[in-house]
């Protein structure tokens, strides 16, 4: 299952395709119980698919049978026990691909020209995706961290194993000289190949950098590095080169809550901020009309805000429960038109943005 939401995976997966393009989307669950549901729906969702398929009379035959085995195939890739909070799974003809996301989408199949992006958007968005490299003098190992977790990465040259037959950190360490492992060149030389490594990495996927290590390690990196290691958020901890997922969490997780409050804060002023310029707006329906006219320059969401909604002609009005033109994804449709138009979207805590019902903005204008 794919995760990761570059720049040039979302311009591939936004292309036009072959009609048809089947979107579908279904919730799922990280834990027991309710992930024992997950099989059950996500089988009747890719049944719901191949219906749509049938019904519908600008399908040809070979493609219906393309398709639907792009779905079979797509369906049988599917590791549930390692599912997050919702799924996407991608068919057309001659290819399909699934998603995990580390955010709940509405259950939908939609049958068009092109992938229905929007959810993943919104769920990479929310997710605030970052690296964490850690650094020894003998291995520079990369992980990938989301919402509550990291997760060793295998990308590029990392894990990046320092190549020295002499080399030996436990007995320089159990003979008290570990700091002189960063004062070699070849040390030197080594973290020079991780920082190149790490430049390619983010060349491609750009997130914000973490960079763990002892002090040393860090200092060293910062000299012989490029702008990458400097720019970097530096997280003074060492053994995390050879640590586990938990450990490089919990090395990170006090900076990442830190920097979370600081901007929420930032997002909190700049709103109270717009409101004296006359330059703030909330409410879906407001939103949505500044939004398609490229006005937002700051969109702020409640992490877990959520209202459906159906177009009433010149304006959005809350739908009615059972209401076959409702809009369930609103959120995450303004959420991409901001992105799109080049505006700033932040996710803050529920309860932060008090009267503005979820979700408000800075407007350009």
């Amino acid at each position: 299952m794919e995760h990761d939401l570059s720049p040039a995976t979302l311009a591939e997966l936004r292309r036009p395709r072959p009609y048809p393009a089947v979107s579908l989307l279904t919730p799922t669950h990280r834990r027991d119980p309710l992930d024992t549901q997950d099989a059950v729906r996500l089988r009747n969702m890719v049944a719901e698919a191949k219906k749509k398929l049938e019904a519908d009379p600008a399908v040809t035959r070979d493609r219906r049978a393309d398709v639907a085995r792009q779905l079979d195939e797509a369906l049988a890739e599917v590791d549930l026990s390692h599912t997050e909070d919702g799924l996407a799974i991608f068919a057309a003809p001659g290819e399909h691909q699934v998603w995990s996301l580390a955010r709940s989408v509405p259950e939908r199949v939609v049958l068009s020209d092109t992938f229905l992006t929007r959810n993943l958007v919104s769920a990479h968005t929310a997710e605030q995706p970052f690296w964490v490299l850690s650094v020894s003098a003998d291995r520079a190992t990369l992980w990938s961290g989301g919402v509550d977790r990291v997760t060793e990465e295998r990308i590029g040259a990392f894990p990046l194993v320092r190549q020295q037959p002499n080399f030996d950190p436990e007995r320089q360490e159990r003979a008290g000289d570990q700091p002189s492992n960063f004062r070699d060149e070849d040390t030197r030389r080594f973290l020079r190949e991780a920082d190149t490594a790490m430049g390619a990495v983010l060349r491609h996927h750009p997130r914000p950098l973490y960079v763990t290590g002892d002090p040393a390690a860090l200092s060293l990196l910062g000299e012989a590095g490029s702008a990458t290691a400097k720019d970097a958020v530096h997280v003074p901890h060492g053994g995390l080169a050879h640590g586990t997922p938990q450990a490089v969490w919990q090395a990170v997780l006090p900076v990442l809550e830190d920097e979370a409050r600081k901007r929420t804060e930032d997002v909190a002023r700049s709103l109270e901020s717009a409101r004296g310029r006359k330059e703030f707006a909330a409410g879906v329906d407001e939103l949505w009309q500044s939004a398609r006219e490229g006005r937002v320059r700051l969109l702020a969401v409640e992490e877990n805000y959520r209202i459906t909604v159906r177009d009433a002609g010149e304006h959005l009005i809350v739908a009615e429960d059972g209401d076959l033109d409702a809009r369930e994804d609103i959120v995450d449709e303004i959420v991409e038109q901001c992105l799109e138009t080049g505006a700033e979207v932040r996710f803050v805590p529920d309860g932060t943005l008090g009267d503005a019902d979820g979700m408000a903005a800075v407007l350009r204008y």
